[in-house]
Protein backbone atom coordinates (compact mmCIF):
# COMPACT_ATOMS: atom_id res chain seq x y z
CA UNK A 1 0.00 0.00 0.00
CA UNK A 2 2.94 2.46 1.26
CA UNK A 3 4.27 1.72 -2.36
CA UNK A 4 1.34 2.21 -4.54
CA UNK A 5 0.63 5.97 -2.83
CA UNK A 6 4.59 6.62 -3.27
CA UNK A 7 4.19 5.62 -7.26
CA UNK A 8 1.32 7.47 -7.21
CA UNK A 9 1.96 10.65 -5.81
CA UNK A 10 5.17 10.41 -7.94
CA UNK A 11 3.39 10.45 -11.14
CA UNK A 12 1.40 13.13 -10.27
CA UNK A 13 3.96 15.00 -9.16
CA UNK A 14 6.33 14.76 -12.46
CA UNK A 15 3.37 15.59 -15.07
CA UNK A 16 2.68 18.91 -13.03
CA UNK A 17 6.13 19.89 -13.14
CA UNK A 18 5.58 18.65 -17.07
CA UNK A 19 2.69 20.66 -17.37
CA UNK A 20 3.88 23.76 -15.64
CA UNK A 21 6.17 23.98 -18.65
CA UNK A 22 9.42 23.71 -16.21
CA UNK A 23 12.39 24.10 -18.31
CA UNK A 24 14.89 25.28 -15.99
CA UNK A 25 16.26 23.58 -13.22
CA UNK A 26 15.39 25.75 -9.95
CA UNK A 27 18.62 26.47 -7.31
CA UNK A 28 17.36 24.76 -4.70
CA UNK A 29 16.85 21.28 -7.41
CA UNK A 30 20.65 21.55 -7.86
CA UNK A 31 21.32 21.43 -4.25
CA UNK A 32 19.30 18.51 -3.76
CA UNK A 33 20.62 16.68 -6.89
CA UNK A 34 24.20 17.62 -5.50
CA UNK A 35 23.31 14.92 -2.69
CA UNK A 36 22.74 12.31 -5.32
CA UNK A 37 25.51 13.76 -7.74
CA UNK A 38 28.27 13.75 -4.89
CA UNK A 39 27.68 9.45 -5.29
CA UNK A 40 26.58 9.23 -9.17
CA UNK A 41 28.29 11.95 -10.71
CA UNK A 42 31.75 10.43 -11.05
CA UNK A 43 33.78 7.10 -10.99
CA UNK A 44 34.65 7.06 -7.44
CA UNK A 45 32.17 8.09 -4.51
CA UNK A 46 33.38 8.23 -0.48
CA UNK A 47 31.66 7.07 2.35
CA UNK A 48 32.38 6.81 5.92
CA UNK A 49 32.75 3.43 7.35
CA UNK A 50 31.82 3.15 11.17
CA UNK A 51 33.31 -0.38 11.86
CA UNK A 52 36.31 0.79 10.37
CA UNK A 53 36.14 4.22 11.69
CA UNK A 54 37.37 5.67 8.10
CA UNK A 55 36.10 7.02 4.82
CA UNK A 56 36.45 4.45 2.13
CA UNK A 57 36.58 5.21 -1.40
CA UNK A 58 35.21 3.02 -3.88
CA UNK A 59 34.79 2.78 -7.54
CA UNK A 60 31.30 3.32 -9.01
CA UNK A 61 29.12 1.01 -11.28
CA UNK A 62 29.47 2.35 -14.57
CA UNK A 63 25.73 2.28 -15.15
CA UNK A 64 24.89 4.06 -11.82
CA UNK A 65 27.30 7.00 -13.35
CA UNK A 66 24.94 10.20 -14.48
CA UNK A 67 26.81 12.90 -15.72
CA UNK A 68 25.96 16.31 -14.42
CA UNK A 69 26.18 17.88 -17.70
CA UNK A 70 24.24 15.66 -19.14
CA UNK A 71 21.91 15.62 -17.20
CA UNK A 72 21.50 19.68 -17.09
CA UNK A 73 21.56 19.93 -21.35
CA UNK A 74 18.22 16.79 -21.15
CA UNK A 75 14.79 17.32 -21.50
CA UNK A 76 14.65 16.06 -18.01
CA UNK A 77 16.63 18.40 -16.65
CA UNK A 78 13.60 20.67 -14.50
CA UNK A 79 13.48 17.67 -12.33
CA UNK A 80 14.69 16.71 -8.99
CA UNK A 81 16.17 12.94 -8.77
CA UNK A 82 13.40 12.42 -6.06
CA UNK A 83 10.55 13.56 -8.64
CA UNK A 84 11.74 10.13 -10.62
CA UNK A 85 13.38 7.87 -7.53
CA UNK A 86 11.87 7.45 -4.38
CA UNK A 87 12.82 9.82 -1.21
CA UNK A 88 14.07 6.57 0.84
CA UNK A 89 17.69 6.96 -1.32
CA UNK A 90 18.58 10.58 1.07
CA UNK A 91 19.85 7.14 3.30
CA UNK A 92 23.05 5.17 2.70
CA UNK A 93 23.62 2.58 1.89
CA UNK A 94 20.45 2.58 0.33
CA UNK A 95 18.01 0.12 1.16
CA UNK A 96 18.38 -3.03 -1.06
CA UNK A 97 14.51 -2.90 -1.20
CA UNK A 98 14.47 -0.16 -3.65
CA UNK A 99 16.57 -2.18 -6.59
CA UNK A 100 12.64 -3.52 -7.05
CA UNK A 101 11.39 0.33 -7.59
CA UNK A 102 9.39 0.37 -10.58
CA UNK A 103 10.45 2.35 -13.13
CA UNK A 104 8.57 5.08 -14.98
CA UNK A 105 7.70 4.55 -18.52
CA UNK A 106 6.82 7.83 -21.32
CA UNK A 107 3.01 7.72 -21.13
CA UNK A 108 3.38 7.93 -17.06
CA UNK A 109 4.00 11.61 -17.82
CA UNK A 110 2.70 12.01 -21.44
CA UNK A 111 -0.04 10.50 -21.63
CA UNK A 112 -2.85 12.23 -22.41
CA UNK A 113 -0.90 15.50 -21.97
CA UNK A 114 -2.55 18.21 -23.97
CA UNK A 115 0.82 20.26 -23.82
CA UNK A 116 2.72 17.61 -25.74
CA UNK A 117 -0.06 16.33 -27.63
CA UNK A 118 1.79 17.59 -31.04
CA UNK A 119 4.24 14.80 -30.01
CA UNK A 120 1.87 12.00 -29.98
CA UNK A 121 3.25 10.01 -27.53
CA UNK A 122 -0.33 7.51 -27.67
CA UNK A 123 0.91 6.44 -30.90
CA UNK A 124 4.50 6.22 -30.50
CA UNK A 125 3.32 3.95 -27.89
CA UNK A 126 1.55 1.95 -30.24
CA UNK A 127 3.62 2.02 -32.73
CA UNK A 128 6.73 0.53 -30.26
CA UNK A 129 4.01 -2.30 -29.16
CA UNK A 130 4.31 -3.53 -32.58
CA UNK A 131 7.49 -3.57 -33.34
CA UNK A 132 9.81 -6.15 -32.73
CA UNK A 133 11.64 -4.98 -29.75
CA UNK A 134 8.20 -5.13 -27.88
CA UNK A 135 6.89 -7.93 -29.36
CA UNK A 136 10.01 -10.21 -28.66
CA UNK A 137 10.70 -9.05 -25.47
CA UNK A 138 7.73 -7.86 -23.69
CA UNK A 139 7.90 -5.78 -20.83
CA UNK A 140 12.20 -6.25 -20.17
CA UNK A 141 11.75 -4.01 -23.26
CA UNK A 142 10.46 -0.26 -22.12
CA UNK A 143 11.36 3.30 -23.47
CA UNK A 144 14.31 3.64 -21.82
CA UNK A 145 16.30 0.54 -23.02
CA UNK A 146 17.03 3.06 -25.94
CA UNK A 147 16.41 6.39 -24.40
CA UNK A 148 18.36 7.37 -20.92
CA UNK A 149 15.84 8.95 -19.08
CA UNK A 150 18.75 11.00 -17.12
CA UNK A 151 20.69 12.24 -20.59
CA UNK A 152 17.69 12.30 -23.08
CA UNK A 153 17.68 15.32 -25.66
CA UNK A 154 15.50 15.37 -28.70
CA UNK A 155 17.16 15.99 -31.44
CA UNK A 156 15.22 15.45 -34.22
CA UNK A 157 13.11 18.65 -33.72
CA UNK A 158 15.68 21.08 -32.52
CA UNK A 159 18.89 19.59 -34.39
CA UNK A 160 19.39 21.87 -37.81
CA UNK A 161 22.30 19.54 -39.39
CA UNK A 162 21.30 16.48 -40.35
CA UNK A 163 24.38 14.72 -40.20
CA UNK A 164 24.05 15.01 -36.13
CA UNK A 165 20.73 13.78 -36.39
CA UNK A 166 21.80 10.83 -38.07
CA UNK A 167 24.84 9.86 -35.65
CA UNK A 168 22.53 10.25 -32.76
CA UNK A 169 19.68 8.54 -33.93
CA UNK A 170 22.09 5.45 -34.87
CA UNK A 171 24.07 5.66 -31.89
CA UNK A 172 20.81 4.42 -29.79
CA UNK A 173 20.38 1.52 -32.28
CA UNK A 174 24.75 0.58 -31.49
CA UNK A 175 24.39 1.29 -28.32
CA UNK A 176 22.88 -2.78 -28.26
CA UNK A 177 23.44 -3.76 -31.98
CA UNK A 178 27.32 -3.10 -31.41
CA UNK A 179 27.55 -3.85 -27.85
CA UNK A 180 27.81 -7.43 -26.50
CA UNK A 181 27.06 -6.49 -23.03
CA UNK A 182 24.38 -4.24 -23.62
CA UNK A 183 22.49 -6.66 -26.46
CA UNK A 184 22.72 -9.83 -24.18
CA UNK A 185 20.73 -8.13 -21.07
CA UNK A 186 17.66 -9.25 -23.38
CA UNK A 187 18.77 -12.04 -25.10
CA UNK A 188 21.65 -14.80 -25.26
CA UNK A 189 21.39 -15.15 -28.95
CA UNK A 190 24.85 -13.99 -30.78
CA UNK A 191 24.95 -10.66 -31.23
CA UNK A 192 25.55 -10.16 -35.37
CA UNK A 193 28.08 -8.36 -36.99
CA UNK A 194 26.47 -5.44 -38.23
CA UNK A 195 29.43 -5.00 -41.20
CA UNK A 196 28.49 -8.57 -42.34
CA UNK A 197 24.90 -8.38 -42.39
CA UNK A 198 25.12 -5.49 -44.32
CA UNK A 199 27.68 -6.68 -46.98
CA UNK A 200 25.01 -6.85 -49.29
CA UNK A 201 25.12 -2.68 -49.13
CA UNK A 202 27.03 -0.72 -51.66
CA UNK A 203 29.38 1.90 -50.10
CA UNK A 204 28.74 0.92 -46.77
CA UNK A 205 30.67 3.53 -44.59
CA UNK A 206 28.72 6.19 -47.06
CA UNK A 207 25.14 4.80 -46.29
CA UNK A 208 25.89 4.30 -42.39
CA UNK A 209 27.10 7.79 -42.49
CA UNK A 210 24.21 9.16 -44.53
CA UNK A 211 21.24 7.82 -43.40
CA UNK A 212 20.05 6.29 -40.07
CA UNK A 213 19.55 2.47 -39.56
CA UNK A 214 15.36 3.31 -39.05
CA UNK A 215 15.13 4.69 -42.72
CA UNK A 216 15.43 0.70 -43.66
CA UNK A 217 14.27 -0.91 -40.77
CA UNK A 218 11.56 1.33 -39.47
CA UNK A 219 7.75 1.63 -40.46
CA UNK A 220 6.95 5.49 -40.89
CA UNK A 221 3.41 7.05 -40.10
CA UNK A 222 2.89 10.40 -40.91
CA UNK A 223 1.92 12.13 -37.92
CA UNK A 224 5.18 10.10 -35.79
CA UNK A 225 8.19 11.79 -36.51
CA UNK A 226 10.51 9.21 -36.07
CA UNK A 227 9.66 5.74 -36.67
CA UNK A 228 9.11 3.19 -33.20
CA UNK A 229 7.57 0.05 -35.15
CA UNK A 230 11.06 -1.73 -35.68
CA UNK A 231 10.43 -4.43 -38.02
CA UNK A 232 11.97 -7.85 -38.44
CA UNK A 233 15.16 -8.47 -40.25
CA UNK A 234 13.79 -10.00 -42.75
CA UNK A 235 11.55 -6.64 -43.91
CA UNK A 236 14.17 -4.22 -44.14
CA UNK A 237 14.64 -2.19 -47.00
CA UNK A 238 16.73 -3.75 -49.59
CA UNK A 239 15.52 -2.11 -52.96
CA UNK A 240 17.40 0.43 -53.66
CA UNK A 241 14.99 2.54 -55.65
CA UNK A 242 13.35 2.68 -52.76
CA UNK A 243 15.67 5.86 -52.12
CA UNK A 244 17.11 6.15 -55.19
CA UNK A 245 14.33 7.61 -56.81
CA UNK A 246 12.15 10.78 -57.66
CA UNK A 247 9.33 9.55 -54.64
CA UNK A 248 12.63 8.56 -51.97
CA UNK A 249 11.45 7.24 -48.74
CA UNK A 250 13.88 10.02 -47.32
CA UNK A 251 12.07 12.49 -47.77
CA UNK A 252 9.08 11.10 -46.15
CA UNK A 253 11.65 9.94 -42.52
CA UNK A 254 14.81 11.58 -42.16
CA UNK A 255 14.57 14.71 -44.32
CA UNK A 256 10.66 15.28 -43.86
CA UNK A 257 11.04 17.51 -41.01
CA UNK A 258 13.90 19.74 -42.60
CA UNK A 259 11.86 20.07 -46.09
CA UNK A 260 8.37 20.87 -44.52
CA UNK A 261 9.98 23.70 -42.24
CA UNK A 262 11.85 25.14 -45.41
CA UNK A 263 8.47 25.19 -47.58
CA UNK A 264 6.91 27.22 -44.58
CA UNK A 265 9.69 29.80 -44.56
CA UNK A 266 10.49 29.76 -48.32
CA UNK A 267 7.92 28.16 -50.57
CA UNK A 268 8.25 25.11 -52.42
CA UNK A 269 10.22 26.00 -55.01
CA UNK A 270 12.97 27.96 -53.09
CA UNK A 271 12.33 24.74 -50.80
CA UNK A 272 13.71 21.89 -53.09
CA UNK A 273 16.16 24.32 -54.54
CA UNK A 274 17.58 25.33 -50.82
CA UNK A 275 18.23 21.74 -49.81
CA UNK A 276 21.21 20.78 -48.38
CA UNK A 277 21.04 17.40 -49.14
CA UNK A 278 21.64 15.19 -52.32
CA UNK A 279 20.77 11.92 -53.33
CA UNK A 280 21.33 10.24 -56.68
CA UNK A 281 18.51 9.75 -58.40
CA UNK A 282 15.90 11.85 -56.07
CA UNK A 283 16.98 15.05 -56.98
CA UNK A 284 15.23 15.81 -60.11
CA UNK A 285 13.79 18.22 -60.95
CA UNK A 286 10.52 18.26 -63.52
CA UNK A 287 11.11 21.39 -65.76
CA UNK A 288 14.61 20.51 -65.95
CA UNK A 289 13.41 17.45 -67.14
CA UNK A 290 11.11 18.75 -69.80
CA UNK A 291 13.77 21.41 -70.57
CA UNK A 292 16.37 18.60 -71.62
CA UNK A 293 13.74 16.20 -73.47
CA UNK A 294 12.86 19.38 -75.95
CA UNK A 295 16.31 20.30 -76.52
CA UNK A 296 17.37 16.80 -77.03
CA UNK A 297 14.14 16.64 -79.77
CA UNK A 298 15.49 19.85 -81.23
CA UNK A 299 19.34 19.00 -81.87
CA UNK A 300 17.97 15.54 -83.51
CA UNK A 301 15.64 18.34 -85.32
CA UNK A 302 18.96 19.74 -86.57
CA UNK A 303 20.91 16.65 -87.27
CA UNK A 304 18.26 15.72 -89.61
CA UNK A 305 17.72 18.95 -91.10
CA UNK A 306 21.54 19.20 -91.74
CA UNK A 307 21.97 16.06 -93.38
CA UNK A 308 18.94 16.39 -95.53
CA UNK A 309 20.79 19.90 -96.74
CA UNK A 310 23.89 18.38 -97.16
CA UNK A 311 22.21 14.98 -99.17
CA UNK A 312 20.44 17.74 -101.22
CA UNK A 313 23.57 19.70 -102.38
CA UNK A 314 25.15 16.81 -103.25
CA UNK A 315 22.72 15.37 -105.21
CA UNK A 316 22.27 19.03 -107.53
Amino acid sequence: MKKLIFITGCIILVCANFASGQNKQPKEHRSENEKCFQCHGGSKYFYFNPDLGREIKEKMNPDRVIQRDAFYNSNHKGFRCTDCHSPDYDSFPHPVTLRFEPKYVCLDCHGGDEQYAKFNFEKIDTEFAESVHSSRHSEDFSCWMCHNPHTYKISARKETVVKKIIANDNAICLNCHANTDNYQMLTDKVNPDIISKHEWLPNQKLHFGSVRCLECHGKFQKDILVAHNIRPKEEAVKNCVECHSQNSLLLESLYRYEVKEKVSRFGFFNARILNEYYLIGANRNYFLNITSFVLFILVIFFIIIHLGLRIYKKSI
